[in-house]
């Protein structure tokens, strides 16, 4: 016989917890301040060890065990190269014997670009807008996790799942971002969620691959009032010009691969792209450059070869610097994200309709598209071999993500709040779970 009365119970400690997420929507705002204060950039990503006893003390009151997982120097440190510091990835569980079900977000954020109005580090509220370095992508997330799980607690609602939370490392285009050691360790749970994604009404359909490659060319310094003499110094940067041209050429033949991959609506079909992300090249107007240092950025689509796009790359470099007499030059990746291949599995319908239900999305309304961005999320299928990963997050067109500027709203993260509630609910679309057993007692949060 159906336990009516339990499952009234359930159901009004569900709509409390949505209620009671909107009334205290304000505790998440401050945890986002204060996790927007600590730089988490990557390069270098110096302040991970930091951003993990944060964690520590927001995950403690609700119940939490946590484990520091550092990644190995030997796996991501390259000689002079942009990262330094541990990479201390946390993981935050709770054992009931219930289905794990792992939340992520990765902890650092890019660098804060030229043109911030006010300090990135130092969150401002214009209204429900919420502005400061990684407010988007993804701290804003991790907000909006925390106060999932409180509500979850404060209003006694029964968990279908143990929450894994995973706070990861280098995902913004490291050597070896954190999740992709967890998976290797098999660490990460099966079932996972992913908040490096859209707040939009979304199913994920994967993702294209980078990979971030340092060139180094190497000149010789002399005098400048030496340098046009015959013989005396090699001028690095004038020396690397053939170079940035043929990069240039190769740029717009690489823009004109296009992916079968389903591009966002209404947008032109998804490329690969070749970026020139960064250069840096001598000390001071009075001596001849010895050294240009130019990092490159290739998103390569999943009908192309890691391999094949590296090797036409350093293809170009090693004609483009032979032609210029006494240049050398050196190359070494210091970033790669494969891609994430097609990511459908068996919980997406129970995600989506957990999404509508937070955002007020008609289940009409979703649509399938895949990215040019990209996720570490490649790695965890090539090391686990599971091919599903859910995708959701608070990124939107108009959020300035990577940019001065970027924001969130309070909006967007209680209604991201109240979908993982009730993805999590044990009574949320029963329907929808494949992991139901209903010999388990429910999991009290």
């Amino acid at each position: 016989m159906v336990d009516t009365m339990a499952l009234d119970r359930n159901a009004t400690a569900l709509a409390h917890a949505g209620d009671w997420i909107v009334a205290n929507a304000e505790e998440a705002v401050a945890a986002l301040g204060r996790m927007i204060a600590i730089d988490t950039s990557f390069p270098p990503g110096l302040g991970y060890d930091d951003f993990a006893a944060l964690m520590e003390e927001f995950v403690a009151p609700l119940g939490f065990v946590t484990e520091r997982v550092t990644v190995p120097e030997s796996l991501w440190q390259v000689p002079n190269g942009p990262a330094s510091g541990p990479r201390t990835n946390l993981i935050a569980s709770r054992d009931s014997g219930r289905p794990a079900c792992g939340l992520y977000v990765h902890v650092d954020t890019v660098p804060a670009a030229a043109g911030w109005a006010g300090d990135p580090l130092r969150m401002e509220r214009a209204g429900d807008r919420l502005i400061g370095l990684g407010a988007a992508d993804m701290k804003g997330c991790a907000a909006a996790i925390l106060l999932a799980l409180r509500a979850a607690r404060a209003c006694a609602v029964d968990l279908a799942y143990d929450p894994v939370l995973l706070f990861c490392t280098d995902e913004e285009g490291g050597l070896y971002p954190g999740v992709r050691y967890l998976a290797e360790q098999g660490r990460l749970p099966e079932h996972i969620l992913n908040f490096n994604g859209s707040a939009e009404a979304r199913i994920w359909a994967g993702c294209f691959g980078l990979f971030n490659l340092l060139v180094r060319i190497h000149g010789q310094a002399v005098h400048a009032g030496e340098g046009n003499r015959q013989g005396a110094g090699i001028n690095a940067v004038e020396g690397a010009l053939p170079l940035l041209n043929a990069l240039t050429v190769l740029k717009a033949r690489i823009a004109t691969r296009v992916s079968a991959l389903p591009p966002p609506p209404g947008k032109p079909p998804l490329a690969a792209q070749l970026n020139l992300a960064a250069i840096q090249g001598g000390t001071a107007g009075g001596q001849v450059p010895a050294l240009l240092e130019v990092t490159l950025n290739r998103r390569y689509a999943p009908e192309e070869r890691f391999e094949d796009a590296l090797a036409e790359i350093e293809d170009v470099i090693r004609r483009s610097v032979a032609a210029v007499p006494g240049l050398s030059v050196e190359t070494m990746l210091v970033g790669h994200l494969m891609p994430t291949a097609d990511p459908t599995g068996p919980h997406w319908p129970r995600w989506q309709a957990a999404m509508g239900e937070g955002f007020g999305y008609a289940p009409e309304t979703f649509r399938k598209w895949g990215a040019a961005s990209c996720s570490d999320f490649g790695w965890v299928q090539c090391a686990t071999g599971r091919q599903e990963v859910l995708l959701g997050g608070l990124g939107r067109p108009d959020r300035n993500i990577h940019a001065p500027g970027e924001h969130t709203t309070v909006p967007d993260i209680v209604s991201l709040a109240q979908a993982i509630l009730f993805y999590l609910a044990a009574d949320f679309r029963p329907d929808l779970n494949p992991d139901l057993d209903p010999q388990l007692p429910p999991t009290k949060s």
